[in-house]
């Protein structure tokens, strides 16, 4: 790790983490300049992936500290877990229902959030937006804990984590250029679409430091709410999308792969 990095302020340290998944997010969506369609079940799979890294996170990266960090401070220390992983569930429920979007490979009747007349390439941005905010909020989460000087906060575990996200966007990046590409789409103005879904990442990234930093006493709260909300994400989207065409077993090895390398990684590095 390098020590320009390890000297920076942790408000800084996630920006750079989430400007850096959001970097990956965008080769992913580099993959239109060479692809004008990606076979179903590469797609299923690399959904699968990153559903396993965003499950494993959640448990190793975020729930787990949130309980550690709990304890220490001598009260309940399934509270915190509980109480913020049940509102970031219930907030992205609240956004799910909300914002208007559409999966990839979903019909435009099956648009979900209010109703409008959005184009179908808005409507797929968004969807993967939505994805993207828990993850940037974890990411940032992470680092903010640094400067709270808690012994179960670690920077090579936020590293880790930041790794992991980043893996994981990379197939999310593609699955918004490939489809809006096969509609006819230019591959410029596809790739465009691609990476700025995952724009949000440094805004979310930012914020959720600065909030841990400034309110100490509710990181434990904000890590588990980052987990309720990436859970979420998988159980509601991540998961049915990437079964949908009915590659179960290929899913579903996707997201022990996914799972196993983000353990691995937090393990290893935390």
């Amino acid at each position: 790790m390098t020590t320009w990095f390890i000297n920076l302020h942790p408000v800084s340290q996630a920006l750079t983490a989430t400007l850096f998944t959001w970097g990956v997010t965008a080769l992913g969506a580099g993959l239109v300049f060479f692809f004008k369609t990606i076979n179903q079940k590469v797609l299923d799979a690399m959904l699968g992936f990153a559903a396993g890294v965003m499950m494993a996170a959640s448990c190793w990266s975020l729930l787990i500290p949130a309980i550690d960090m709990a304890s220490e401070g001598g009260g309940p220390s399934w509270v915190p877990a509980t109480v913020g992983f049940l509102l970031g569930a219930g907030f992205l429920w609240s956004i799910d229902k909300i914002l208007p979007h559409l999966h990839p490979g979903f019909p435009l009747r099956e648009a979900e959030g209010v109703k409008t007349s959005w184009h179908r390439s808005t409507l797929l941005v968004l969807a993967i937006t939505l994805h993207n905010i828990p993850e940037g909020l974890a990411v940032g989460v992470a680092f903010g804990a640094l400067a709270a000087d808690i012994p179960s906060a670690s920077l090579a575990g936020a590293v880790a984590l930041a790794l992991g996200i980043g893996i994981q966007n990379f197939p999310e990046g593609g699955a918004v250029s490939i489809p809006l590409r096969r509609e006819g789409m230019s591959r410029l103005k596809s790739f465009w679409y691609g990476q700025l879904s995952g724009a949000v990442e440094p805004v979310a990234g930012v914020i959720g430091a600065l909030t841990v930093i400034t309110l100490r006493p509710v990181l434990p709260y904000a890590l588990a709410f980052a987990a309720g909300a990436m859970i979420f994400v998988v159980v509601e989207e991540v998961v049915p999308e990437s079964q949908r065409a009915g590659h179960t077993d290929l899913a579903t090895m996707g997201v022990i792969c996914g799972f196993t390398v983000m353990m691995t990684l937090d393990v290893a590095l935390g």
